[in-house]
């Protein structure tokens, strides 16, 4: 009997024990880490933009303002007249958006409160619904003034080779080549309005270079220089884009969101319009003199002066500025008309 019991007793003693351990829960495993954040990525097609803002803007500051006959004007003429509107304003808030990537203050911004991937989803979600939401990043104010001061600089070298050439336009009139009339007007209007219509085809190597210095945040060695809001749409959307770049939003995967960050209409419809004005001034120039004037004049000063009006105002940092006044370059834009103030009717230098 007593045997029966303590046989009894451990069967039950051991059910119990089995049943307690079935109630428990086994532990649950440690949630997976979030995902790492995602390096830069800049796609090639940004930095291809750029490098054809680059070139055209390159060549056409490098025009002398020396002319000894027809054939000279012509080929200034057809050099400077090949740009695609369109195309130029994109590849100005592309190199805005490589200028941004410059800046260690924005794209460290934009990385740390991209850590969280919530919060990253997030601000992608925001910028692609609204560019201007880049500008309230931390780190815009230095990335915004690199760019305005940047865009501004290549504007300017633009306008002062234009501001040469026409005053070349006053200082040739007695020279007698330069009052005889262009025997082909009308070949020469068509082949400047045909160049305002053909894409460029980019450098490559210069591309690279773009692209690599887009990535690293280094390689264009720029002055730090600050910018306040209101910022132009050219300097909004290369922050925005700069923005995706940084949170690795801008690679080859996502061409079509680049592409239409790089759409700006202000500077596109401004370009636009100087077009416009250098047909209109060819159609009514005559002798080489006024042709002159409408190269240097309504080709270059005015296509500068919509690139200068979409950099938009900043201010150099003290040593910067220091600098630059040491260097005995300008710091202030030229005193130039803009667009909007441009006569709809060619002008003549007489």
């Amino acid at each position: 009997m007593s045997a029966f019991i303590r046989r009894t007793g451990l069967i039950g003693a051991l059910s119990l024990s089995l049943g307690v351990a079935a109630c428990q829960t086994p532990e649950a495993p440690p949630p997976p880490p979030p995902p790492p954040m995602p390096d830069l990525a800049l796609n090639s097609g940004v930095a291809e933009a750029a490098a054809v803002y680059l070139s055209y803007i390159g060549t056409s500051s490098s025009l002398s303002s020396s002319f000894s006959d027809g054939g000279q004007v012509r080929q200034s003429m057809l050099s400077a007249a090949a740009y695609e509107p369109a195309q130029l304003s994109r590849g100005m808030v592309a190199y805005a958006a490589i200028v941004a990537l410059q800046s260690p203050e924005f794209v460290n911004g934009v990385r740390s409160l991209a850590a969280d991937p919530a919060n990253r989803d997030t601000l992608f979600r925001q910028i692609v619904a609204d560019p201007a939401y880049a500008a309230q990043l931390p780190g815009a104010r230095q990335a915004a003034g690199l760019i305005a001061s940047q865009i501004q600089g290549t504007g300017n070298s633009m306008y002062a080779a234009g501001a040469a050439i026409k005053q070349t336009a006053y200082d040739i009139q007695r020279q007698r080549w330069s009052a005889q009339h262009v025997t082909d007007r009308e070949a020469r209007l068509e082949q400047v309005r045909v160049l305002g219509t053909i894409p460029l085809n980019p450098d490559y190597t210069s591309s690279a270079t773009l692209q690599q210095a887009g990535l690293s945040g280094q390689g264009l060695s720029l002055a730090p220089a600050e910018a306040t809001p209101p910022y132009t749409q050219a300097v909004v959307r290369g922050l925005a884009l700069a923005a995706l770049a940084a949170l690795g939003q801008a690679g080859e995967n996502n061409r079509p969101l680049t592409e239409s960050l790089l759409n700006e209409p202000v500077s596109a419809d401004c370009m636009n319009f100087t077009r416009l004005m250098i047909l209109q001034c060819l159609a009514a120039s005559r002798p080489h003199y006024e042709e002159i004037f409408c190269l240097g004049q309504h080709l270059m000063m005015d296509t500068a002066q919509c690139i200068i009006d979409s950099g938009g105002s900043y201010t150099l940092s003290p040593v910067a500025a220091t600098a630059l006044m040491a260097s005995g370059q300008p710091t202030l834009e030229p005193a130039g008309p803009t667009t909007e103030g441009v006569s709809s009717e060619a002008q003549s230098p007489n």
